[in-house]
């Protein structure tokens, strides 16, 4: 399955320790074998939310997540933020981007339809 970056996203990534990212990059390459199919711990939904799920590097061990959504055949990592045990408010801000940016993203193909 395709997996694709915001813009946004891919800056936030390359903010991370070296190790993080590599962990990170692995478990991106992990959704786009598997897609959808791509079983818990190496991602799981996010409380509250319907359709962003979270996807957990090193099977849930990193500190890391990177927020994604499904838009037609892709899946789009929007965000990318702190495990909720690690920093409540970071994982909560992350969520919060990664629906926003999901959402524009949803506007804009529908206004190009």
């Amino acid at each position: 399955m395709r997996v694709e970056f915001h813009i946004a996203a891919r800056a936030e990534l390359l903010e991370l320790p070296a190790a993080e990212r590599d962990a990170l990059n692995n478990a991106v390459e992990k959704l786009e074998a598997l897609g959808t199919r791509l079983a818990f711990p190496h991602q799981s939904a996010v409380k509250g939310s319907e359709d962003l799920r979270e996807l957990r590097p090193r099977a849930g061990r990193s500190p890391w997540r990177a927020f994604y959504g499904r838009i037609g055949d892709t899946l789009v990592v929007a965000a990318i933020g702190p495990e909720a045990k690690v920093d409540k408010r970071g994982f909560n801000r992350a969520v919060a981007v990664a629906l926003e940016r999901l959402s524009a993203i949803r506007a804009q193909q529908m206004g190009d339809e």
